[in-house]
This record gives structure tokens, C-alpha cells and sequence, in this order.
């Protein structure tokens, strides 16, 4: 059933973990996370203790260029990058790199750097809902993502919390000194990654014949 051979399912592991850590956060617990998921999930070999992310050129070796598995791959990358609401600088730079060498067309990351990145405010006349209506072909593009292998699908089921962080208050001396919104109000794309988290769950349900209740807790 799997489309993707082991060496291309490593290889887009490790270039999630390659944005997800572009700020050079990488822990202990994520390195215990990450061996688990790839031993019993993925069933693939990958050292992260002596973790490298993985180069561009690599990518292409994996995935080819201008493939569907590589828009796929960068469609997942992207999300990724967005998750907690803020997409920095060496993830878009990351990013670029990756739809560059793959051979991707970037307009729809041009479209994400301009409504994330900009620190400035929106111009006269344009309101929030205009900004972030620059979002639809990005959203369009994820919306596109292609599951045809369970070990992908596990992975995201993985990556993909299943319920919104929650928002809380942070107090000091009973008095209340900052609000934390929940992801799912600071991620403008956490509906594309919430469904395709569902098509993940589907996929691993009704086309694999799986127990998906471990990812449902």
C-alpha cells in the first residue's frame, strides 16, 4: 500500500524537523519524540542524536523536481512552519529554499510572507479581513495535499495536535498580566491543518483498515 519508499519517508521527516527547529531548539524530550515516532510509527532509520538537518540538494535527490511528492512534502513543510502563529524569517528563508531547489512555483509563499512577515500595518483603506483574503491560494494549494501512504499519514496524526492549545491567563499576585489566545486564533491556516489532520485519520481508517484511536486522545 505504501507509495513512498523508506528513503523519501526520512527524507520528508527530516526536513519537517528541519523548519520546525530552524530557530536551533532541539531538546531532549523532542529527540525521545522523534525516535519513537520513527521506530514504531515509521518504521525508518534516523539518527537524531546526532541530528543534521537535511540539505537541499538531498531533497532533490529524494523527491525529484517539480514532483507531486515534493509539492506534498512542501505543502506539510509549510504548515509545520505556521503551527504556533508566527513564521519567522529562517523558516520563510527555509521554505524558499526548499520550493527553489524543488523547483515549486513560490507564489503562494510570497502571498504568506507578505500577510506574516510584515511588521508594518496594513496600508490606508485595507482591512484585516482584505490581508488576510491574500491567504486564499495558500489555502487552496494545502487543500491540495495528496495522502496515498499510511506512514505519511501516521506522521501527520503525529505532528498535528488533536485538539487547539487551549488559552489561559497568566497571573502574578492575582492580578492578571498577559493573555494567550489559543493556536487556532494565531495560525490563519489552522483550518487547512486541522483537515488534514481528519483526511489523515480517514485515510488510516477507511482505505488502511486501521485503529486510529491512539491518535484520537
Amino acid at each position: 500500500m505504501a507509495s513512498y519508499t523508506d528513503a523519501q519517508i526520512a527524507a520528508w521527516l527530516r526536513g519537517l524537523l528541519a523548519i520546525a527547529w530552524a530557530d536551533g531548539d532541539f531538546s531532549t524530550a523532542e529527540r525521545a519524540t522523534i525516535i519513537e515516532l520513527t521506530t514504531t510509527e515509521l518504521a525508518v532509520r534516523l539518527d537524531v542524536t546526532h541530528f543534521n538537518p537535511i540539505s537541499s540538494d538531498e531533497l532533490a535527490a529524494s523527491f525529484g523536481r517539480n514532483s507531486q511528492i515534493g509539492r506534498n512534502f512542501l505543502r506539510t513543510a509549510m504548515m509545520v512552519a505556521v503551527a504556533d502563529g508566527v513564521y519567522s524569517p529562517p523558516e520563510a528563508e527555509l521554505l524558499r529554499e526548499f520550493h527553489q531547489v524543488l523547483n515549486v512555483d513560490i507564489q503562494v509563499l510570497t502571498a504568506l510572507e507578505t500577510t506574516m512577515i510584515s511588521d508594518s500595518p496594513p496600508a490606508s483603506g485595507v482591512t484585516n479581513t482584505q490581508k488576510l483574503d491574500v491567504l486564499l491560494p495558500v489555502r487552496e494549494w494545502l487543500d491540495g495535499l495528496e495522502l496515498q501512504d499510511p506512514r505519511l499519514a501516521r506522521l501527520l496524526c503525529k505532528f498535528i495536535p488533536s485538539q487547539c492549545p487551549f488559552e489561559r491567563d497568566i497571573t502574578l499576585f492575582g492580578h492578571k498580566i498577559v493573555h494567550i489566545p489559543p493556536l487556532c486564533k494565531l495560525n490563519p491556516l489552522y483550518d487547512q491543518t486541522v483537515g488534514l489532520r481528519f483526511r489523515a485519520l480517514s485515510y488510516l481508517a477507511d482505505e488502511c483498515g486501521e485503529d486510529v484511536s491512539p491518535y484520537c486522545s
